[in-house]
């Protein structure tokens, strides 16, 4: 379901004279559906590059990124948009939302994006803000308001609102509570067990040993080891 073969990155600092730093090389993996793998490393390994690189953020300088039948690297925007819409979920650390769009609706957007009926978007979305324990009060309330705690769980309900065949999860369980974070990796294992391909970054040991089949240490795709 993911191949990442042969996958590089630099970025060119234009504001220092055009440097340029490699800061991936030799990136080569798969996912296979119904498989958790965790992308692991120091901090400033690759992790978020190589995440960004999979959601077509980041363009990869050579080597290819496929997800489903979509090569990132060589995919046209409107490629991209459809493969996100219909394809390839995510759920990163930071809620990004237009202001003022109510909650219910921000979880409901990916499925009347699909052509979902309104009704049973928002049925799916009450259903998922419940059982996150987002409490009913907020559901009419712009989530940029919210709690870091309550945004993430709002990202979690988005991220898992259709059931896309692949995921990628940054820190799904950072700033939640013992109950939440039971409910997040039920969530996962429930994607896994339906047959989608996620890729994690999950600081979270605990979380990380339960829901995931194998690590990726990035460490390993950095130019200094790759050579």
């Amino acid at each position: 379901m993911i191949e990442v073969k042969d996958v590089s990155k630099q970025f060119v600092l234009h504001n220092q004279g055009g440097a340029v730093i490699r800061v991936m090389q030799g990136a080569s993996f798969t996912v296979q559906p119904g498989e958790c793998v965790a992308l692991t490393g120091a901090s400033g390994a690759g992790k978020s590059t190589l995440m960004r690189m999979l959601y077509g953020n980041y363009r990869a300088a050579s080597g290819s990124i496929r997800i489903g039948d979509v090569d990132l690297v060589e995919a046209e925007p409107r490629e991209i948009i459809a493969l996100r819409r219909e394809v390839l979920g995510y759920v990163s650390q930071f809620l990004r939302v237009v202001p003022r769009v109510p909650t219910l609706q921000v979880v409901a957007d990916p499925l009347r994006a699909l052509g979902v009926a309104e009704p049973e978007a928002e049925a799916q979305a009450r259903g998922l803000l419940a059982r996150l324990n987002i409490p009913e009060r907020l559901w009419d309330l712009s989530p940029t308001t919210f709690s870091g705690g309550e945004q993430q769980r709002v990202n979690i309900a988005r991220g898992f609102a259709h059931p896309y065949p692949a995921l990628l999860l940054d820190e799904p369980t950072a700033s939640l509570d013992a109950t939440n974070r039971a409910v997040v990796l039920e969530l996962i294992e429930a994607a896994k067990a339906r047959g989608a391909a996620v890729v994690g970054i999950f600081h979270d040991a605990e979380a990380r040993d339960r829901v995931c089949d194998r690590e990726i240490d990035v460490t390993g795709f950095t130019p200094a080891r790759a050579a």
